[in-house]
């Protein structure tokens, strides 16, 4: 099956068939590319789809992704981010694995195939030459033999007549000789000729024709077996992706069967749990002794007298029954203590909490000052020592004033706790629960611990105590080795570190950990002796040893 052989004579035919082909090639590359286009724009959907319900920073909506059910949610969101990448991987391997290699062979057949039609033609070009030059000799020859038979019989007309000189008939027939000889070399000619387009005509169908439409059915050909390879390629690209979809759907479902709705139900009563004891039973108050008749008058008297209080106790009772349904809707006061105990406990807590995170990070940065200075005393070109000074003293006045007021939250926490000696708990619950009833006794833990002039007071022990606990900490602080290294880290982005505390690093590296992320999004890591600091934790994968880990 050879198109030389069964197509000899379909030039056009094929030359119209392969540009067919070449246009169907371009049709797939552009079906490909619309295909990626379409990739692209899911994955960006699915991508604003998925920031789109994710809870803001630092806003209540955030609270509440506390329970299972949220958080759940929260990794299916995640996984969906993921999700959409894929569909990206998938549009980004077509474009280069198949519209870019399709691109660059559509071009080269294109050439291909202009460089065999044009020795075809080219080949076309010749035979007709051949065979106008063979028509030509032909039309040469016979005119010649006709020439030389006219000639001929003038010679014999011209000799037969006795009138006729003898030199009119020596030139009759020398004449004929001429043009006999002429249709000879004609004969000659167009023998040699006529030969010569037949071997021409030979090679042209039984070896030129075959060998050019055999390069162009190859060609084809190739085409053809390259399209089937791109859409295996097509298919392929889609398949290589589908095990990670399936993890990220594999995470959705573990997060799914992650929600816990005891655990939640238990956060519910944690973050609304207010530690009073239900109210217990209402006495009842007789109205109708005032209305009696046989009583004295004194009895009467000392009925009314008896029942006013009855009556202001029973109007105070009825509002101790729910004490919180009148919310205080003035300033929230410092130490929270317009929340019901256990409420009020939580938010000194998370207030402790926050400080204590803040001192960390300012004493971090005195460490990390202090160093510098030291690095600058050893190496004066580097910079002056004394130009940080300042920074060094408001970093430690920072932290002074954050401890003392980590000290006064921590009062408050242990006065809630019942760990220090505090007022009595009528009266505190009269002060922190029922000022609306009782306004003349309300006074917060802040107003009783504070002088007439606003300045924070304590127990002249409990202060020097203190006092003493932070100088002996600062000393051992300051005389503490540098941290050990706990594992290792992979930098996953490049992270400039502009602000002081933090430190610079370049996607890829690899860098000792020091200090895990407690809670604030920051893991603290060091390159080398001298250099340490804060990184993003998202910007970098993080990998403890084992002994770390038990510890």
């Amino acid at each position: 099956m050879s198109w030389g052989t069964e197509l000899w004579d379909q030039f056009d035919n094929l030359e119209k068939h392969t540009q067919w082909g070449i246009d169907i090639l371009e049709k797939y590359i552009k079906f490909v590319k619309e295909r990626t286009e379409i990739e692209l724009s899911y994955a960006k959907q699915l991508r604003n789809l998925s920031k789109k319900y994710q809870p803001k920073k630092n806003s209540k909506e955030e609270e509440e992704y506390k329970y299972t059910s949220c958080k759940a949610f929260i990794s299916t969101l995640n996984e969906m981010n993921d999700y959409a990448g894929q569909h990206e991987v998938i549009s980004e391997n077509m474009a280069s694995q198949i519209i870019v290699d399709l691109a660059r062979y559509v071009q080269e057949l294109k050439q291909e195939r202009k460089s065999n039609f044009h020795d075809g033609r080219k080949a076309q070009q010749h035979i007709e030459t051949c065979w106008k030059q063979l028509e030509s000799s032909k039309r040469r020859f016979e005119r010649d033999c006709k020439e030389a038979d006219r000639a001929q019989q003038y010679f014999e007309k011209m000799d037969a007549d006795i009138n006729v000189t003898k030199a009119d008939v020596e030139k009759a027939r020398q004449q004929a000789q001429i043009r006999h000889q002429m249709a000879e070399d004609s004969k000659a000619d167009y023998s040699s000729i006529l030969q010569k387009f037949n071997h021409e005509q030979h090679e042209y169908y039984h070896t030129h024709i075959p060998n050019i439409f055999q390069k162009i059915q190859e060609m084809e050909e190739r085409r053809i077996v390259r399209i089937g390879e791109s859409m295996k390629t097509y298919a392929e690209v889609d398949r290589q992706v589908i095990p990670i979809i399936g993890k990220c759907l594999d995470g959705i479902v573990k997060a799914a069967e992650s929600i816990d709705q005891k655990n939640d139900s238990q956060l519910v009563i944690e973050a609304y749990k207010s530690g009073f004891e239900p109210p217990g039973d209402i006495e009842f108050e007789d109205y109708t002794q005032p209305m009696k008749r046989t009583v004295s008058d004194n009895s009467l008297s000392n009925s009314r007298g008896e029942g006013k209080p009855d009556l202001k106790f029973g109007g105070k009772s009825k509002g101790k029954l729910w004490p919180f349904i009148k919310k205080n809707k003035g300033a929230t006061p410092e130490d929270f203590s317009n929340l019901p105990p256990e409420q009020r406990r939580k938010k000194l807590q998370q207030k402790v909490d926050e400080l204590n995170k803040e001192i960390q990070k300012e004493m971090d940065q005195r460490d990390a000052i202090t160093k510098m200075k030291d690095v600058y005393l050893k190496n004066p070109q580097m910079g002056d020592p004394a130009s940080l000074d300042h920074k060094l003293a408001e970093v430690s006045q920072n932290i002074e004033k954050l401890r003392l007021e980590t000290q006064k939250f921590e009062a408050w926490l242990a006065e809630v706790e019942g760990r220090l000696p505090a007022r009595s708990e009528q009266a505190r619950r009269q002060s922190g629960l029922y000022d609306s009833q009782n306004p003349p006794t309300v006074n917060n833990c802040a107003q009783d611990r504070e002088s007439p002039d606003g300045s924070y007071t304590e127990e002249q022990s409990q202060e020097s105590e203190v006092k003493v606990l932070a100088t002996d900490f600062d000393d051992e602080f300051d005389d503490e080795e540098p941290l050990a290294a706990i594992g290792t880290c992979k930098a996953l982005y490049t992270f400039e570190g502009q602000n002081e505390g933090t430190i610079s690093v370049v996607e890829g590296e690899t860098l000792y950990v020091i200090e895990e992320d407690k809670g604030d999004g920051w893991t603290r890591i060091r390159r080398n002796e001298d250099e340490e600091g804060y990184v993003p934790t998202s910007y970098v994968e993080v990998c403890l040893d084992k002994n770390a880990k038990d510890s």
